[in-house]
């Protein structure tokens, strides 16, 4: 597996982010944010394509895309399969974005649209724009012959990705799929919408405790972009290479609210039908799970409807295990979060510890303080198994599972 976010561009550097509890807000870079409500989010640092890709390569690739290349290589070699010898027909792709590349959409429409009006388009522009290139880009460059596509469910997307991945190998249609997401909408457009709609952090005299899920001061997300990577592989074919595993998938679902476009349902009903079924299909019981990823995206609604859905669903152990919400770290990654938090959730088990949520100040009257939130710093405990839930606008829930191998 191979993360690229705003607290760290390597494995290494996002599992001491997250020991760390560091901040990946800053003020924006990309663009001038002067008159934006919101002028801070959570970027990728000392980020240079060039430096993985060719030059030419890198030039026809949205951002969104270069991260999933980065990313999608990292994960190969720290795989250590040997591409010479694995039948590439076994070996398929399922790569998310909530997006696409609207960096590369934004440009053009500057250019060619809001300028003269001259339509002189960059042939590139539907190819870097599309959200399924990602996917289609990593097959063509390792001759990945098996299933490919994209899932695109906003926040989660690369929850979707990881969860088709994990059935296809079930089934037995596939050996290996690299799955995963990334994100690049730092832009302009991304902001002012999200500002319009009331949905950003607009603390900007404080931008680096911006994301603070669970407290009660919380005013919105902070946006972030990234990527992560893993290798999904059947069991069998990984132990008879002698192949390194992180941990073991065994557990998905998705459902639906069906309620409204942004809004979480009041009772949490789709949230508790997606963690329910994911229990179901692992075999588990809610007593078996020690941790939590939650979606927490330090919203003033969806972090109360969230824990609300898990003491419905854990009951009494729902205060006995550890919930923490890495967005606090990261920011949101939108379409990339679920793969993000699938890998800070497998550095959890693989190493007895639960990542912090950062940025708690004042205690939200309206939360259960029995929860272990894991407040401001990394708790050690034994972690054997951990649940990642993402929750996209649209009413799109999904619940992924992993245990300790």
């Amino acid at each position: 597996m191979a993360p690229l976010t705003p607290i760290g561009n390597t494995l290494l550097e996002c599992l001491e982010g997250l020991q760390k509890g560091i901040s990946g807000a800053n003020l924006i870079t990309q663009f001038d944010a002067g008159l934006f409500k919101t002028q801070f989010a959570c970027e990728v640092k000392g980020f240079n394509a060039e430096a993985h890709l060719d030059r030419r390569e890198a030039r026809r690739l949205d951002r969104f895309t270069q991260f999933a290349m980065v990313t999608a290589a990292e994960a190969l070699k720290d795989s250590g399969l040997d591409l010479d010898v694995i039948n590439k027909q076994r070996v398929g792709v399922i790569w998310a974005s909530g997006i696409g590349g609207m960096a590369t959409l934004e440009k053009e429409i500057e250019e060619h649209v809001l300028g003269n009006g001259t339509p002189k388009h960059n042939p590139f522009l539907i190819p870097k724009m599309i959200s399924d290139i990602a996917a289609g880009q990593i097959s063509i460059q390792y001759g990945f012959m098996g299933i490919n596509y994209a899932t695109v469910s906003a926040c989660a997307s690369s929850s979707h990705a990881l969860m088709n991945a994990f059935d296809y190998i079930r089934m037995g249609r596939a050996d290996i799929i690299v799955s995963g997401g990334s994100e690049a909408t730092i832009t302009k457009t991304a902001v002012g919408g999200f500002n319009s709609m009331k949905a950003l952090s607009e603390r900007n005299d404080g931008f680096e405790t911006a994301s603070r899920p669970f407290d009660k001061d919380r005013d919105g997300f902070v946006l972030g972009e990234g990527s992560g990577a893993l290798i999904l592989e059947e069991y069998e074919h990984a132990k008879k290479r002698g192949a390194r595993i992180y941990a073991e998938v065994v557990g998905a679902a998705a459902t639906a609210d069906a309620y409204h476009i942004t809004a979480p349902h009041p009772e949490g009903i789709g949230v508790i039908n997606v963690m329910n079924l994911a229990l179901q299909d692992a075999g588990m019981l809610p007593t078996d799970i020690d941790y939590i990823n939650v979606h927490g995206t330090s919203t003033p609604l969806g972090d109360v409807a969230e824990l609300k859905a898990i003491r419905r669903v854990f009951d009494e152990h729902a205060f006995a295990l550890n919930v923490s919400s890495t967005k606090s770290m990261t920011g949101h990654l939108l379409g990339a979060a679920g793969a993000v938090e699938a890998i800070a959730s497998i550095l959890a088990i693989t190493h007895n510890f639960v990542p912090p949520t950062i940025n708690h100040f004042t205690d939200d009257p309206d939360i259960d303080p029995r929860f272990n939130l894991t407040f401001n710093q990394a708790q050690q405990r034994q972690v054997n198994a951990a649940m990642s839930n993402t929750f996209g606008f649209g009413g799109h829930n999904a619940s992924v599972i992993f245990r300790k191998i």
